[in-house]
């Protein structure tokens, strides 16, 4: 009986410990499955959160867009669509947390712990994200409008919660941060609905002034891309060292400048030259210092000489 007890003691743990076993292995399969489960639910919830922010943003475009403030620009529409994408993609987000088990409160723990870093982080983006608001209230530009921001000059492609993106004459993407978009000094050269053109011309100081005006505000007023109000104006506006400098002004729609720039300027220097008006070279004259005897020395760019400037002495 002695030996026997030990025995039954030892078949009796060695059951015990086989079936706390069998409850931590049902258990761990429990857990694991469920959190297979609960992965694979997240998954198809993260997977139908980016289907959904796309399908609302394209649902979005096309409600704004009959809306008359947003169908005329292009600006706004696409701001709203963005944020509209951004809202859906959070809140999917947070869907896919709940369902992995982090609690509603937990997350919004975290992110009011993590705001304040986040924010000190990346205060520079989120000032982008502040200006790109206040560019929308302000409308200084609209899509489709030619700006110059900071010395680079470009057409608007683009506003973004972060950026805004231009386009110059070279088809270069330019993308500038809406902050600096903000505080630097901003031209929107096609925000008017007509334009002034300004050419100056050289006329020889021996030349009839009067008739050189004439013969350019003749010339710009005969050009059928020049507004007759207001009229064609000119002046003489310097006296320069080899030329009197007369400024020709000219008022265009703005989808006509940049060609009747180049047609008015053309024509000013044709217009000159049949008027038998001279547009002098820049030359030099030479002045005598004590008694030297020092000739006129005139200062021309010829073709045969490559372009090169050659003095010339004349008595």
């Amino acid at each position: 009986m002695s030996n026997a007890s030990p025995i039954a003691e030892a078949v009796a743990a060695g059951r015990q410990a086989v079936a706390v076993d069998t409850v931590m292995i049902a258990k761990i399969t429990d857990m694991a499955g469920d959190f297979a489960i609960n992965l694979t639910i997240a998954a198809l919830i993260f997977a139908a959160t980016v289907i959904a922010a796309k399908w609302s943003a394209r649902l979005a475009r096309n409600a704004l867009s009959r809306v008359g403030a947003f169908r005329h620009d292009q600006t706004v529409l696409s701001f709203a669509v963005q944020v509209v994408r951004v809202v859906v993609f959070i809140i999917g987000m947070i869907a896919v947390l709940q369902r992995l088990g982090v609690q509603t409160t937990s997350i919004i723990a975290v992110l009011g712990a993590a705001s304040l870093a986040v924010g000190l982080a990346l205060q520079g983006t989120l000032s982008n994200v502040a200006s790109g608001i206040m560019l929308l209230v302000l409308r200084p530009y609209r899509v489709g409008d030619v700006v110059d921001v900071g010395g680079m000059a470009g057409t608007v492609q683009r506003l973004d919660l972060f950026t805004t993106q231009l386009s110059n004459a070279n088809n270069h993407k330019i993308v500038i941060p809406n902050s600096k978009v903000l505080s630097d000094p901003l031209t929107n050269l096609t925000g008017q609905q007509t334009r002034r053109i300004e050419i100056n011309f050289g006329v020889g100081y021996g030349d009839d002034l009067n008739k050189a005006r004439c013969v350019l505000a003749d010339m710009a007023a005969a050009h059928e891309k020049v507004l007759d109000d207001p009229p064609p104006w000119t002046g003489v506006t310097g006296l320069l060292d080899s030329a009197v400098q007369v400024t020709l002004h000219a008022w265009v729609k703005v989808e006509d400048w940049w060609q009747t720039q180049a047609d008015l300027m053309q024509g000013g220097k044709e217009a000159l030259d049949a008027a038998g008006i001279e547009i002098p070279f820049p030359h030099q004259v030479a002045v005598p210092y004590g008694d030297e005897d020092v000739m006129p020395v005139v200062r021309v760019r010829t073709v045969e000489d490559g372009g090169h400037d050659v003095k010339v002495k004349t008595r």
